[in-house]
């Protein structure tokens, strides 16, 4: 039973701090347009950063968690208990521009229903989560809120001076919102914590397709990285942020020095500051260990640099990849383990808890660590490597079992019962 296009909602508005690049946000907000899209809807677009259709989109920087003034704004909000009434004179300003231009976004694409993506769960732009509360509230507007970072999942932000609005906003309680997890805890979470229901529609990726292939265009690229053929290339495809736990590839990477392996960070990103990335560097300098990361000639598409060299995606980074790294301490699902089984590639996964639960029941065959780096898990990877053949059986299995249980077919499935909730079907 798939999903139709109802006669009531016709144009579906999503909403979300930035809608750019290869973070988890916009992957998995591009994965629910491609769908919604297919069935029929018009999708348009509110963010305070954007690469998508121009034509479809509205763009307010204040939206942006990385804009100068939202940045002072949540330095004051966090790690302090006490607001001054300037602060809050600041953020109520910026909330209602940002309000005013929700209405304005709303009436110039006539907008029958607003998926908002993180900007009402995790509060890295307060004023945006006190004017989407507003503007819901005043207009009863339809909303699907899809969670991905609850505020009570950063310890960052346990110490602060807008307790109120938290618990206005991140998420808010209003009755025409349908609000969406993507994991078995945070439903549990936001239940006991708020007592607001919720459904669950994990991480999916388009497993009707298979992946591409090496061609002319990304053949080059290992040279152009300064990899050699018989070097081993490791991949980690993501932002270099702490909870990523990139220090444990590193690791990897040093101990697996009669390979000649390099590490490659695909996501330049340092969305939590530069203190990690420093220190990243700093223990692979003290491991010898080449960790290669080259926004230059890496980015969320194919191009030219402006030298006229080729610029590679982050399919290319996977297809180039011997092997995947993701030994993160938390993640909200975990993208890069779908990519990374789309790929037909090898992996190493940390059993961060929402591994534990929604993922390993599955039963992919990859290799699992606890925490950090054992011989076990060294002669794990070294097994893997070195039996290509048992990789390609290992790998076109990983694939069905994602095909089966993480598919665009399930995102319709379980988009399908969220339009019921609104009665449009």
């Amino acid at each position: 039973m798939y999903l139709t296009k109802s006669s009531n909602i016709q144009r579906i508005g999503f909403v979300s701090t930035r809608f750019q690049g290869t973070d988890g946000v916009s992957l998995e907000t591009a994965k629910w347009r491609q769908v919604l899209e297919k069935i029929g809807y018009d999708c348009y677009f509110f963010s305070g950063l954007s690469d998508w259709e121009p034509k479809k989109s509205m763009v307010v920087e204040e939206a942006f968690f990385g804009h100068p003034l939202i940045i002072d704004i949540q330095s004051r909000c966090f790690g302090t208990t006490f607001r001054g009434e300037s602060l809050t004179g600041e953020i109520q300003a910026v909330r209602f521009k940002l309000k005013q231009a929700l209405y304005d976004f709303t009436e110039t694409f006539k907008i029958d229903l607003f998926i908002v993506e993180n900007a009402l769960t995790i509060p890295m732009n307060i004023p945006l989560g006190l004017a989407l509360t507003e503007f819901i509230a005043e207009t009863g507007m339809p909303v699907i809120a899809h969670h991905h970072d609850f505020v009570w999942e950063r310890q960052r932000f346990s110490v602060n001076c807008v307790e109120d609005y938290l618990s206005m906003s991140f998420p808010p309680r209003l009755h025409t919102i349908n609000h969406i997890v993507i994991n078995t805890e945070a439903r549990r979470q936001l239940s006991f914590r708020q007592g607001l229901s919720s459904i669950i529609i994990p991480n999916v990726f388009d497993f009707d397709t298979e992946p591409p292939e090496l061609d002319d265009y990304n053949r080059s690229m290992r040279r152009d990285l300064g990899v050699a053929d018989d070097e081993l290339l490791l991949l980690q495809p993501t932002r270099v942020i702490a909870r990523k736990g990139i220090e444990h590839a590193i690791e990897l990477a040093g101990r697996l020095k009669d390979k000649k392996a390099k590490l490659l960070i695909s996501h330049q990103e340092r969305d939590e500051g530069a203190d990690y990335y420093r220190r990243t560097m700093d223990y692979a300098a003290l491991l010898e260990v080449e960790v290669i990361v080259r926004p230059d000639i890496i980015g969320a598409e194919r191009g030219t640099t402006e030298e006229g060299a080729k610029k590679y995606s982050l399919w290319d980074c996977y297809l180039n990849a011997d092997f995947v790294t993701y030994p993160s301490t938390y993640e909200g699902f975990g993208n890069a383990f779908l990519e990374a089984i789309w790929f037909k590639k090898p992996i190493l996964v940390n059993r961060y808890s929402i591994f534990q639960q929604d993922i390993e029941p599955v039963d992919f065959d990859v290799v699992v660590m606890e925490n950090y780096i054992t011989a076990e898990v060294i002669k794990a990877v070294r097994d893997t490597i070195e039996d290509p053949d048992a990789v390609k059986v290992k790998t076109k299995q990983n694939f069905e079992l994602g095909r089966k249980f993480f598919s665009f077919k399930l995102l319709e499935q379980r988009l399908l019962q969220v339009m019921m909730n609104f009665g449009q079907l």
